[in-house]
């Protein structure tokens, strides 16, 4: 009797997963087409990754990360993240001020702060983001990037709270997520690029990305992406030890996930990076998509876009990098896309700016 009502009770769990399923529906994602105003840039700084959320002013607040432009692409080294505000979540945005600046080598988020992704929750903004720190710095040409590494290799996540998005913001003296103390853990060498939301049986679902030490230093690697949950969005947060959005046999497969919950599922949209024989990357988004937030996999609809823009007037933009996903969402569903974007010039110099789209999500039950 008692095998009989323990075999029940696993039918019936798999009836309900599966009934779940169905209810749940494949979300085909595209992009649609950008006006001009919705190009974020700077003469005088590269712009980078932006982040938005609505204040209870009713205007629209980025968080990015900027660095000056004449020395090259020295993000690891000279980035900080500013804010700027506009009336619309497509721009256009005015810059207001730096919000996290370098504040000492001393400090683990002392010498740079990078690509954010800013956050309401219960009220107060949360605004995490990469910190480093070291005192090695190289200064490239423009067009001629080096890195380096001891501040990539320093790279820790962190976390500062706001009651407003325009700060100001309270930092801490230690990483939200850190690496773990293992050598052999995946992210045994540094933590980066966090991605976050709320779950909705209550608690934080975190997504970063990781470097274990497996491979010869200073490179290490390799480079996967992991999953931690949380009660408080400050954490503490507990790590899952399984790598997601991997790859059989390539050690760097995708980074930049911005995550969220919606229909049932956790959706993301992650920068896949493709390694063809011959050489080179080839980098493109795509969309996983889970049902617990630890086990992901691929969309049916995979693809969301290249590496182009479709103004509205007709014209189409090639890029470079299109990447730094960070949806916008209203009342829960997504409105907007931001994007990192560069292209180069003739004379190899990148000129990077932020870009917001309209995000088009058709429903398949």
């Amino acid at each position: 009797m008692i095998k009989l009502i323990k075999l029940a009770a696993v039918v019936m769990g798999l009836l309900t997963s599966q009934m779940a399923s169905a209810a749940s529906p494949d979300f085909e994602i595209s992009f649609g087409k950008v006006a001009k105003k919705s190009v974020f840039k700077s003469d005088q700084y590269s712009i980078w990754g932006g982040s938005v959320v609505k204040g209870d002013d009713n205007k629209y607040h980025m968080l990015y990360a900027r660095w000056p432009k004449g020395i090259g692409w020295e993000w690891v080294t000279y980035s900080e993240i500013a804010h700027a505000v506009a009336d619309s979540p497509f721009g256009p945005f005015k810059h207001q001020s730096v919000v996290l600046e370098q504040r000492g080598s001393q400090y683990w988020d002392g010498k740079t702060t990078h690509n954010p992704t800013v956050h309401q929750f219960n009220g107060k903004y949360y605004l995490y983001y990469m910190g480093t720190t070291g005192d090695m710095e190289i200064v490239s040409k423009p067009g001629k990037p080096k890195l380096n590494w001891m501040h990539r290799n320093n790279q820790r996540i962190g976390v500062a709270v706001a009651d407003k998005p325009s700060g100001p913001w309270q930092r801490f003296d230690q990483p939200v997520i850190d690496i773990s103390r293992d050598d052999k853990a995946l992210d045994a060498l540094m933590t980066s690029n966090p991605a976050i939301t709320e779950k909705p049986d209550g608690g934080y679902l975190a997504v970063y990305k990781a470097v274990g030490k497996t491979y010869p230093l200073p490179g290490g690697g390799p480079v996967v992406h992991m999953v931690a949950e949380a009660d408080s969005p400050s954490g503490p947060f507990k790590k899952h030890p399984q790598p997601i959005f991997t790859e059989k046999g390539v050690r760097f497969p995708a980074e930049d996930p911005y995550i969220w919950y919606q229909d049932g599922r956790y959706r993301a949209i992650v920068k896949k990076i493709d390694h063809p024989e011959g050489g080179g990357r080839v980098f493109s988004l795509v969309h996983y998509d889970s049902e617990n937030g630890i086990d992901w996999q691929p969309g049916k609809y995979f693809k969301v876009s290249d590496l182009v823009i479709n103004w509205e007037d007709g014209s189409q933009l090639k890029l470079d990098h299109l990447e730094r996903p960070q949806v916008y969402l209203e009342d829960g569903k997504p409105v907007a896309i931001m994007l990192a974007a560069d292209t180069k010039d003739n004379n190899n110099v990148r000129h990077s700016f932020n870009v917001q789209i309209p995000l088009s999500i058709k429903k398949h039950y």
